[in-house]
């Protein structure tokens, strides 16, 4: 059993949905044949999701429902100073988590066919962000 960490770090992105699992794999891809990849957002106001790749309906109906669910502007919120959608991107970022793990098999993630990896942006204007890739398999 061997362990191997990576750091994978993307550049500044808008709010939504963004497809990552490309940059992932190009980290990983042959590092084991066999085991599991974990990855970890090393930030608190994005998420991590495993969703489908194919319709891109998907990411703006989840938007959408996440915006209905946290509200900007929320009148009880007191967490406000770094803006409106701080605090809305924390709670999003609670619900949806900030790790992920996922098969490797035969070198490669094993997702299935519809499956991509995502980062979920909650910020209107966030910077670059990180992900720690851990591997562990033979």
């Amino acid at each position: 059993m061997t362990t191997k960490q990576y750091h994978l770090a993307l550049p500044p992105m808008p709010r939504g949905m963004h497809l990552i699992t490309a940059a992932v794999e190009e980290q990983i891809t042959g590092a084991v044949t066999t085991g599991l990849a974990h990855l970890f957002l090393q930030h608190t106001s994005a998420s991590l999701c495993i969703n489908e790749n194919a319709d891109p309906t998907v990411r703006s109906d989840t938007e959408t429902f996440l915006n209905d669910l946290v509200p900007e502007d929320y009148p009880k919120f007191r967490h406000t100073y770094e803006g409106s959608d701080d605090m809305p991107a924390h709670l999003k970022n609670m619900l949806l988590g900030t790790s992920l793990t996922i098969p490797v098999s035969h070198g490669t993630l094993a997702l299935g066919t519809w499956q991509g990896i995502y980062l979920f942006e909650h910020r209107d204007h966030a910077g670059s962000r990180n992900i720690l890739i851990t591997l562990q398999g033979d």
